[in-house]
Parts: C-alpha cells; structure tokens; sequence
C-alpha cells in the first residue's frame, strides 16, 4: 500500500504556493514533480489536469490559506464539498477526494515536529475540516500557509512546508496497526480531533464539521469510500454536534447503516 511517486501542485497566481515549491525545489528527489497551473488550485480538475494526476499516486497540494481571522496558520486538509449546495470553492457538489488516513496523521505529525525544530514561533499547527474543491479519486491533501500575504511570503513558513513535504515523501510508511477513523463533529480547525492525529492510535481521513451537519447515509457513504484504506470506527465529537436533536440524528444514521462509532470523550475512560 505505498505511494511511490508524488505530484505537487501549485498555481502560479499563489504566492503561498510559489513559495512552497521554489523551497521544495532544493530538494533532489526522484519521487516527486511539480505541476504549476495558471489558475485558482481549487479549480484543478480539468481534463488536463486529471489526465496529469493518472500518472501519480498521490496529489499533494501546496496552497495559501485565506480566513477572516488573520492568524498565523500551518494546516493540512483533504479537499471536497459535502453539502450539495453549488460549491463556492471548487470541485463538485456533494462529493469529496480521495483521503490517505495513514498519510495524512504522517504529514501532519511531520508538520508539527518541523515547526517546532525550526523555532517557527506563533503560527498555529492545525487539521482543517474536508473543504472546498478539488474534488479527485486520487489520494490527495492541502497543504496551507496562512492567513495572510505576510505569511504567505514567509520564507520561513515556506521552507518548513517543504520540509515537511520531502520527510513525508521519503519517510512514509504504511502503519497496519493505526486505526482508520473519520471524524464527524467540532468546529472547522478540529481542536480535539488535531489532538487525536497527534497523540492518539487513530488515524483520521475526513472531518465533517457541525456547520456541515445534519448528515445523510449518501454523506457517510461518500466518506467512507472516498478514505483510502479500510475503515475501523467513526470518532463523534458529542459536544460538537449540536443539541440533543442533532445528536441523536447522527446516531440515527450510523446505526441504520451499521456502523461502530465512539464518542470522542468516551475513549479515556475505564469500563
């Protein structure tokens, strides 16, 4: 189940993205390519760019993160758009890529161990809910330096982005004893689930937040063959899902299509 050759991708009109791979550039290493494309990434599923991906095995996209808040962030996310409402942000209404669990909780432990090395002060390491487009069959995730174009110029920021991408690259190894999660619940920066991927034995394809919420069977469905390896459990976090309505419609859900699922809170206590 390795992944074997690797395509980054950026847009020439993201100065977070150009400063990610002209970092990863110094890095010599057969396993990866670029792919720079003159448009918003979010919108990188033209026939010419998923007939370039057929020649990958997994799509990593190097990308600025934009949010109202001007918080210095590092964020990994797989891309994709639950709701079926027309996307505001690319991709596809109603589908989502496809996730690595194994190699997205990698990156991102990867991501957190390189900026802390490098003394990166004040930027904020943190998983973001599956969002916005593109939307891909390929194993995939967002790679994010934000909020601002402060930060996205940030050689600094850029260097330890690309580390990360070329530890990932030549350190990943597939885990069979991490179990296969997705998360479904909480805010959209996931502070209890970033804790999971970072400490725990879970490993955490996709993230549907509360603002996503209420899920369907179709949702479920749709995130469970779009995660790479074979599921384990579901991980509920209970506080974030709303009022009691919205939590037993969940519950609803799950048990109808026969799913194991746990409650995040639930997991640290004794039977």
């Amino acid at each position: 189940m390795g992944f074997k050759n690797f395509l980054i991708v950026a847009s020439k009109l993201d100065k977070a993205g150009i400063n990610i791979t002209t970092n990863l550039s110094q890095y010599s290493n057969e396993k990866f390519k670029f792919y720079l494309i003159d448009r918003d990434i979010t919108n990188s599923q033209q026939p010419e760019d998923l007939e370039k991906y057929n020649n990958f095995d997994f799509i990593i996209f190097a990308s600025k993160h934009q949010s109202k808040e001007p918080t210095k962030t590092l964020s990994i996310h797989t891309p994709g758009n639950f709701l079926n409402t027309p996307p505001l942000h690319g991709g596809d209404s109603g589908k989502i890529s496809m996730s690595s669990a194994l190699f997205l909780k990698q990156a991102f432990k990867k991501l957190r161990k390189n900026t802390k090395e490098n003394n990166l002060d004040g930027y904020q390491v943190t998983l973001e809910a599956t969002h916005h487009g593109p939307s891909i069959n390929k194993p995939c995730f967002f790679i994010e330096i934000g909020s601002t174009e402060n930060e996205w110029a940030d050689r600094r920021a850029g260097f330890v982005v690309a580390k990360t991408i070329s530890d990932i690259i030549n350190s990943y190894q597939h885990n069979p004893y991490n179990e296969i999660t997705i998360g479904i619940g909480g805010p959209h920066y996931c502070p209890n689930f970033n804790k999971l991927q970072l400490y725990s034995n879970f490993a955490i394809s996709h993230i549907i937040p509360q603002y996503c919420l209420p899920v369907t069977e179709v949702m479920i469905k749709e995130t469970l063959s779009k995660t790479f390896e074979e599921y384990d459990l579901i991980l509920l976090d209970w506080k974030g899902l709303g009022n009691s309505e919205s939590r037993q419609q969940v519950i609803n859900v799950l048990d109808k299509l026969h799913l194991r699922y746990e409650k995040i809170g639930d997991l640290n206590k004794e039977d």
